[in-house]
C-alpha cells in the first residue's frame, strides 16, 4: 500500500473542501428521505450505481487528460493551506483546543483508595530518584487501554459541550435511527451527557468487541476528520451513532481481526445489519473515503490525550521501575541500537564505539541498581 508503483491505478480525486458548494449526490442525501426497505433491493441497486457513475465521470473529467497527476493515497496526508487536524500533523487537534473554552475542567469523584493514597502521601506527588523510577504502562507504541478510552470519552464530552453550532445529519440522529427499543425522550438533543455516560457506552464497544487502545485513538481521528470534512457538530441527539461509525471504521481499518457488523448487533440487541451497513456506508463517503492515518497525526493525537488528561486530573498511573521492566526496555533499546548501527555500518557511516565496547570479552554492560 505504501509502495507508490503498487498495483492500484487510480485514486480517488482531490477534494476541494472549502468551497461551499455542495455534491449532487450529497445534496440529494441531505433533502431527500431513502424509501423504505419494502421496495426491494432494486431501488438500492439503482442508487448504488448512480453514485458510482456519478463518482466515475467526475474522477474521469479531472484525471483522463493528464495520467501523470494520479495521486497515490500516501499523498493525501496534507494539501497545502488545510488545517484539518486529523491529516496535518502541526494542526492543533480540535478536542485540545475546545477543551480550553473553559477553566478548571469537570469535576470528578474520587475513589476511597485514591483519597487514603493521597492523605498517606500528604498530597505530594511521586518523582523518581536515584534509586527509584517511576513510569506508567502507557507508551505511543502501546498505550493503556483503560485510561486511552477515558480519555477518548473526555475528548469527546468537550466536543459535545463546547459545540459551536448544531449541524446534523439523519443517519446520525437517535430519533430517527434509534439504537434500541426504548423511546426516545423528546428532549433528546437538549441535555448534555457527563462524561462517565459518554465513557460507559464506549467501554461497553471496547470490552464486547475486544478492541485496542490503538482503535480508540483511530476512532477520535475518525471523528475528529468527519466533522471537518462534512462540517457537523457533535451533539446529544447524534453522538452515540458518530462514535459507533467511527468506532466500527476504525475496527476494520486497525485490528487485524476485524469485528463484522453483524457482531455489533449481538452487542447493541436492537440495532439491525441493514442500519450498520447504511451507517458504515455514509460515514465512508463523508469522509471521502480518506482512512488513512498518518503515524505522526497518530503520534500528535496520543500525545494531546495525555494532556488533556493532565489538564483533567486524569492522570495515568505510575509505578515503580521494576526489575524485569527494566530488562525488557533494555532489550529493547538494544535492539533498535543494533539495528542502527548495523544500517550504519551498511551505508559505509563510520560510527565511533564507546569504551564499553571496546573492552576485553566482549561488550560490558552496565549494571543499574533496582530497588
Amino acid at each position: 500500500m505504501g509502495n507508490k508503483n503498487s498495483c492500484c491505478a487510480y485514486a480517488s480525486p482531490q477534494s476541494d473542501r472549502k468551497s461551499k458548494e455542495i455534491p449532487p449526490v450529497y445534496e440529494e442525501r441531505h433533502h431527500v428521505h431513502h424509501h423504505s426497505h419494502h421496495q426491494g433491493t432494486t431501488h438500492q441497486h439503482e442508487l448504488d450505481g448512480h453514485i458510482a457513475s456519478t463518482a466515475a465521470i467526475h474522477h474521469s473529467a479531472e484525471n483522463f487528460d493528464n495520467p501523470q497527476t494520479l495521486q497515490h493515497i500516501s499523498e493525501r496526508e496534507a494539501l497545502e493551506g488545510d488545517e484539518d487536524p486529523s491529516v496535518d500533523p502541526t494542526a492543533a487537534t480540535m478536542f485540545l483546543e475546545r477543551s480550553k473554552v473553559e477553566n478548571g475542567g469537570i469535576t470528578r469523584k474520587r475513589s476511597q483508595h485514591q483519597i487514603a493514597q493521597q492523605n498517606s502521601s500528604g498530597g505530594l506527588k511521586k518523582s523518581s530518584s536515584c534509586s527509584t523510577i517511576y513510569l506508567d504502562d502507557s507508551t505511543v507504541s502501546q498505550p493503556n487501554l483503560k485510561n486511552t478510552v477515558k480519555c477518548v470519552s473526555l475528548a469527546i464530552y468537550y466536543h459535545i459541550k463546547n459545540r459551536h453550532s448544531d449541524r446534523r445529519l439523519d443517519i446520525f440522529d437517535e430519533k430517527m435511527h434509534p439504537l434500541s427499543h426504548d423511546p426516545v425522550p423528546d428532549d433528546y438533543d437538549t441535555h448534555n451527557p457527563e462524561h462517565r455516560q459518554i465513557y460507559k457506552f464506549v467501554r461497553t464497544l471496547f470490552n464486547a468487541a475486544q478492541l485496542t487502545a490503538e482503535c480508540a485513538i483511530v476512532t477520535l481521528v475518525y471523528l475528529e476528520r468527519l466533522l471537518t470534512y462534512a462540517e457537523l457538530d457533535v451533539a446529544p441527539c447524534n453522538w452515540k451513532r458518530m462514535v459507533l461509525g467511527a468506532i466500527l471504521l476504525a475496527s476494520k481499518v486497525w485490528d487485524d481481526q476485524a469485528v463484522w457488523n453483524v457482531d455489533y448487533c449481538q452487542i447493541l440487541k436492537d440495532i439491525t445489519v441493514e442500519d450498520m451497513n447504511e451507517l458504515e456506508r455514509q460515514f465512508l463517503e463523508l469522509l471521502q473515503f480518506n482512512i488513512n492515518v498518518p503515524f505522526s497525526v497518530f503520534a500528535k493525537y496520543y500525545f494531546d490525550l495525555r494532556t488533556l488528561a493532565e489538564a483533567n486530573d486524569l492522570s495515568f498511573p505510575t509505578e515503580p521501575l521494576s526489575k524485569d521492566r527494566a530488562q525488557k526496555l533494555e532489550a529493547m533499546s538494544r535492539v533498535m541500537q543494533d539495528k542502527v548501527t548495523a544500517e550504519a555500518l551498511k551505508n559505509g557511516i563510520k560510527k565511533w564505539s564507546s569504551m564499553d565496547n571496546i573492552s576485553q570479552g566482549g561488550p560490558r554492560r552496565s549494571v543499574a541498581i533496582l530497588s
